[in-house]
């Protein structure tokens, strides 16, 4: 059985002291050490070489954000960011974090326990084996894209996990105004998804929100699926296509499940619908994107070459789902070419 090393890097004792207590509860885990601040961080990489490290964005001396700007490049290792409910967490995903966890009130101690077992130790297993070549790398320039013809009766979903923020931002930089409507599920903690929707709207040059029931999908805008418990899934309301947000369990462990919202996209737009599954672990969407291929969409995958975590992307190809599978910066630019031959 392998063990994965941690580092805890952390400023309150209380938590620091609680996560070491959960987690050594795993006889996968082996917390290796534990620091307040990111001096205290680099000494303890150095002398013990963990496999993955969690962090902490609000630090004493240096904040987690500058740390990992300074580390990665000297000492790339997977980080798993412990956050508050911040946007700064995505500047960490930027810097070279694999994942991120919304941080739990520590005065719950069965909330803590929940924490731990079903979200952190998840993305802890997950980030050890993500590539790290792949997580701090520079935002291509993407080449302006356009459409032969108007192409409004088109739908296009995505879905991705573990370093799915970064993967669809840069695909969302390859967009323009002219693209049809977009449909996204991002595996990410509840009340996040407002933020990062926000985040890429300033940044891209189409318009991008968090969905909410009754939102049409329309050319140019980007709709991201709330996290939470809520799936999304594609209806046709008088021949125009909206989302529907509804509660319900888990699929492959997740709600929202990115398989849930493509088999609804191949079942609504059938034929008119183009479906991208990037950068993630497990099989979260490859029976979705069989469905849409099944039913006429065209399928991109992200490869191996370019994926933080090859999982998602690699199932889906090894079901026949995948049609053609592109390096991350040739997304764009394929969503685009397989448009102009619909």
């Amino acid at each position: 059985m392998r063990t994965i090393k941690v580092l805890i890097v952390e400023d309150s004792l209380v938590f620091r002291e609680l996560l070491v207590q959960s987690l050594s509860k795993d006889p996968t885990i082996h917390v290796v050490a534990t620091a307040k601040d990111p001096f205290e961080a680099r000494d303890a990489i150095l002398k013990y070489k963990p496999d993955v490290m969690t962090l902490d964005v609000e630090l004493p001396r240096m904040n987690g954000i500058e740390f990992l700007r300074k580390l990665m490049p000297q000492y790339p290792l997977p980080v798993v960011v412990i956050s508050a409910l911040s946007d700064k967490v995505f500047d960490a995903m930027t810097a070279g974090a694999v994942d991120f966890v919304a941080k739990p009130a520590i005065s719950n101690r069965m909330q803590l326990e929940d924490f731990v077992k079903n979200e952190l130790l998840v993305k802890l297993k997950i980030a050890s084996t993500a590539k790290i070549s792949n997580i701090k790398r520079k935002i291509l320039a993407q080449e302006p894209q356009s459409l032969n013809e108007n192409r409004n009766h088109m739908i296009i979903a995505i879905g991705a996990s573990t370093g799915g923020t970064e993967a669809i931002f840069d695909v969302a930089k390859g967009f323009g105004p002219d693209i049809p409507g977009v449909v996204v599920v991002q595996h990410m903690p509840p009340g996040f998804t407002a933020m990062y929707a926000k985040r890429l709207d300033d940044q891209c040059r189409i318009r991008v929100k968090e969905a909410e029931t009754g939102d049409r999908v329309l050319p140019g805008r980007m709709l991201i699926a709330p996290g939470g418990d809520r799936h999304m899934r594609l209806v046709k309301v008088n021949d125009s296509y909206q989302v529907e947000c509804k509660a319900g369990p888990k699929v492959n462990g997740h709600c929202p499940s990115v398989d849930v919202l493509f088999e609804s996209v191949a079942k609504t737009a059938k034929n008119d619908a183009i479906g991208i599954i990037l950068t993630g672990m497990g099989g979260d969407g490859a029976k979705g994107l069989l469905a849409m291929r099944k039913a006429g969409a065209r399928t991109i995958g992200q490869d191996e070459s370019t994926c933080v975590v090859y999982g998602m992307p690699k199932v889906a190809y090894d079901l026949g789902a995948v049609e053609r599978q592109e390096k991350l910066s040739d997304i764009a630019g394929r969503t685009y070419a397989f448009l102009n031959k619909m």
